[in-house]
């Protein structure tokens, strides 16, 4: 029930997005999108991640509307209904940095893997790093 409402709204976000108001043409392709995200460090999957979907214009400009999926405890999610064109896809989870990617849906099923890293440390001018850029403070004296 979940993933046909979802594929509703999807659907009539795509619908309302589409440039100048134009109408879709019913027998317009579709596809069956499965996501698989995994944990880049030892593959494992990363569970309810939330894997959102905007429709991207010709011009590369993300266009109104969009779905968000969960994923379930095997790390995977799945939508049907998606049209043909550019998908920009982007996967936010707890302990990981941010991922987005663009894709073109051009055939009837499509199998996206996901892999998420870890976050990065980050370098901060308020941290004493004169230890880690002199490293001749503590090396043995030259020999004479």
């Amino acid at each position: 029930m979940r993933k046909v409402t979802a594929t509703g709204v999807l659907l009539a976000a795509l619908i309302v997005a589409t440039p100048a108001g134009a109408q879709r043409d019913v027998d317009e392709p579709t596809a069956v999108v499965n996501f698989l995200v995994l944990k880049q460090d030892n593959g494992k999957p990363v569970r309810s991640a939330a894997v959102i979907m905007h429709p991207v214009n010709p011009s590369g400009k993300q266009g109104r509307g969009g779905l968000e999926l969960k994923t379930d405890q095997e790390g995977k999610s799945s939508t049907e209904g998606i049209p043909y064109g550019k998908l920009r896809v982007q996967v936010l989870a707890q302990g990981f940095q941010t991922y987005g990617e663009d894709f073109e849906v051009n055939q009837a099923k499509m199998e996206i893997t996901i892999k998420l890293k870890r976050p990065q440390g980050q370098y901060s001018i308020y941290e004493d790093h004169a230890k880690e850029s002199s490293p001749k403070q503590n090396a043995p004296p030259a020999d004479k």
